[in-house]
């Protein structure tokens, strides 16, 4: 069976829906806990020396999601698309979380992991939701 190339709609589709609700479950976890639901976000704009600025915050969030989204959609197998997505969201938060904040972002790897690995695998299910929803629909699973 031939598989059709992914779409920059899908691209699209996938990193939209990846960012705009991959921070819920921190979010989530900060408000119930009592903790600041903003800390993450000071932890993002900081990675550009601006820790109390929304606008880069929001920069830096924009752009490496936009970074994974695209080395996913060019390298993701196109059978069982959702479970690669989320084995390598898990991949990914390691790397952001235990490799790459500890080395160069320490506000970032100041904030607990879990909570942080939860939005990881938010982004993973989001991004998978995204690329079904641009497939045309006689493809879909």
């Amino acid at each position: 069976m031939a598989y059709p190339m992914r779409t920059k709609r899908a691209l699209l589709y996938a990193w939209l829906l990846a960012t705009l609700f991959s921070g819920i479950p921190s979010t989530l976890y900060a408000l119930l806990t009592g903790r600041d639901p903003l800390e993450a976000t000071r932890a993002a704009g900081a990675m550009i020396a601006m820790p109390n600025s929304l606008a880069a915050a929001a920069l830096v969030h924009v752009s490496v999601s936009l970074f994974w989204a695209l080395v996913l959609w060019l390298l993701l197998p196109y059978r069982r698309t959702a479970l690669w997505v989320m084995v390598a969201s898990a991949a990914i938060a390691v790397l952001d979380l235990r490799v790459i904040a500890p080395a160069l972002f320490p506000e970032v790897a100041a904030l607990y992991f879990w909570p942080q690995f939860a939005d990881h695998m938010m982004w993973g299910a989001c991004y998978s939701v995204g690329l079904s929803l641009a497939r045309p629909s006689a493809t879909r699973p």
